[in-house]
């Protein structure tokens, strides 16, 4: 079988699109590859209300199927690693056009220059669930492709950020241009002009793949020629500011695993006075070091040294949000 490409996709990668309105993206990829069998294209909406709101729909999905594409709906992107008839998949390109949780209030304030507002927090916790969900669902070398605005307030999501919390690495940023897929028709998805296009703007693809933390053989030095460095609380004027994440971020899953109650312990701490924060960190960091010594024999202190260096990086993050939010709050005084 001759390999067909458009713009980003082959037609010899598994595809799995999520969030789709219309699915006249997927099928606009079917054309192109001239089947649909190696696509799978979901939607959060139910079939029922996909017809209801989208007047080509039903014969986007009649082509589709046509084409063999396998069709889902109700599929929630940030929780559809767990469905049976997905979640064990793997895919090479996983696809998130255009994410939006929906219109909350006034459509209006989506325009208003504030990363703070409820929607920005809706949408940002949309795409926190969906790279939760993909990373699991990738095959090996596979990538995740989002492609969203780049403009105020959008660029206020930071999804580089949200990608890099679950091991996620960027490692291209391409325009994003409609004419480069025929028949494609965004729409807004939501509210009475569900089935009516909206301005594009800029607009990136933002690829990202899992970069998994590293295998450290007895060859590597067993020497404990470094030494651990002290973690000690700073005031919040002392953290430098985050400038954003790079392709050559190192990023591994490795400080998720050891460290996961640190990570959470600001979430529980906040409206509790009684946990003690400095006694959860003394003991995470303890039960951390046993387990990276017990996970496998001849480990060097550098890798264990690397994994704090993350964790460290990723207490800046949480810092600065937190000036962040005070800033806020002291401007609405």
């Amino acid at each position: 079988m001759e390999e067909r490409w458009i713009k980003h996709y082959s037609s010899f990668h598994r595809i799995l699109l999520v969030g789709e309105g219309d699915f006249s993206f997927s099928l606009c990829l079917a054309e192109a590859f001239g089947s649909a069998s190696n696509i799978v294209a979901s939607s959060l909406d139910s079939y029922d209300e996909l017809i209801m709101k989208y007047k080509d729909a039903n014969s986007n999905l009649e082509c589709l199927k046509n084409k063999g594409a396998f069709v889902l709906h109700g599929v929630d992107a940030t929780k559809m690693k767990h469905r049976s008839d997905l979640g064990k998949q793997k895919f090479d390109r996983i696809i998130f056009n255009l994410p939006h949780a929906g219109f909350h209030g006034q459509e209006k304030l989506l325009h208003f220059h504030h990363p703070f507002l409820a929607t920005s927090r809706l949408h940002r916790e949309l795409l926190r669930g969906f790279f939760r969900n993909a990373c699991g669902m990738l095959q090996k070398n596979g990538e995740i492709h989002v492609s969203h605005k780049t403009t105020s307030p959008y660029s206020e999501w930071k999804i580089e950020d949200l990608a890099a919390e679950n091991s996620l690495m960027l490692i291209e940023c391409s325009d994003f241009k409609i004419e480069d897929y025929p028949g494609y028709k965004h729409k807004r998805g939501d509210g009475s002009r569900c089935d009516e296009p909206f301005s594009l703007g800029k607009c990136s693809t933002f690829k990202f793949t899992f970069q998994e933390i590293p295998v450290l053989t007895e060859q590597h030095s067993t020497s404990f020629d470094r030494q651990l460095p002290l973690c000690r609380f700073t005031h919040m004027n002392d953290v430098p500011l985050y400038t954003g994440l790079t392709s050559q971020a190192h990023i591994t899953n490795g400080c998720s695993r050891i460290f996961g109650r640190y990570l959470n312990h600001v979430e529980e701490t906040f409206g509790s006075t009684s946990y003690d924060v400095r006694g959860s960190l003394n003991d995470a960091m303890r039960l951390g070091f046993e387990q990276y010594i017990r996970e496998g024999h001849g480990r060097p202190l550098s890798g264990y040294i690397d994994i704090l260096e993350e964790l460290k990086h990723r207490s800046i993050l949480r810092s600065q949000w937190l000036i962040r939010m005070l800033s806020v709050l002291d401007m609405q005084q």
